[in-house]
């Protein structure tokens, strides 16, 4: 510490930490103030005039909008009602897209598109949310492809060794083959017909004979 009184009184330098500014209401006035600013950027409109009054050419301008990025900061992107004007807020960091805006047909198509944004955006939006709802299934309906056959009637899981077929008979030649001659019941004649008729015919004359004879 020096001796000297003189220097001792004299008030620190402007680049003490003493002298920093502090806002008599802790920053809230400055932070609303900035809010309000930053939301007009959702407007095209309001960007349009900021061009036509030739703000952009401003380079102290340019650098307040720079400063206003912390704004997507999560601790103050919460305060955003509007958040298109963070979207032109990154838009308005090129120079290209500060000088189409002065443009009056500029300006129209970008409020267009951001009417249709505003329009579609729920519907876009519930088309990744929602789940898809599972296809229906089909009625189902017999058709002559899909009847099944239906089973043969009688048994028709019989061994073949269970029931072996008849031997056919051996083929009959000669004198023997009147032997094995079919009957007259094997042919289908009817009983009291052929010669069976005729011996009952000779039999009752003999009788009527005998008892001519008797008498």
């Amino acid at each position: 510490m020096s001796s000297n009184p003189e220097i001792d009184d004299q008030p620190s330098s402007p680049s003490s930490p003493k002298n920093i500014y502090k806002d008599p209401d802790d920053g809230r006035q400055r932070f609303l103030l900035e809010l309000e600013f930053v939301q007009c950027l959702a407007n095209p409109t309001y960007i349009n005039y900021l061009a036509q009054n030739r703000y952009f050419e401003d380079e102290a301008f340019i650098g307040y909008l720079k400063y206003l990025q912390y704004w997507q900061q999560p601790e103050y992107i919460k305060f955003i009602m509007y958040p298109h004007c963070l979207s032109f807020l990154e838009l308005l960091q090129n120079a290209s897209f500060r000088n189409a805006m002065a443009h009056p047909g500029n300006k129209e198509l970008a409020h267009r598109q951001q009417f249709y944004y505003w329009k579609n955006y729920r519907n876009n939006r519930l088309k990744h949310i929602l789940p898809r709802p599972l296809p229906e299934p089909a009625p189902l309906t017999a058709t002559p492809a899909t009847i099944p056959p239906q089973p043969p009637v009688g048994p028709t899981n019989v061994p073949l060794s269970a029931a072996p077929p008849p031997p056919l008979p051996a083929p009959v030649s000669g004198p023997s083959a009147s032997s094995t001659a079919l009957s007259p019941m094997q042919y289908g004649i009817p009983a009291g017909s052929s010669s069976i008729g005729k011996n009952d015919m000779r039999n009752s004359a003999v009788d009527r004979r005998k008892r001519k004879k008797e008498g």
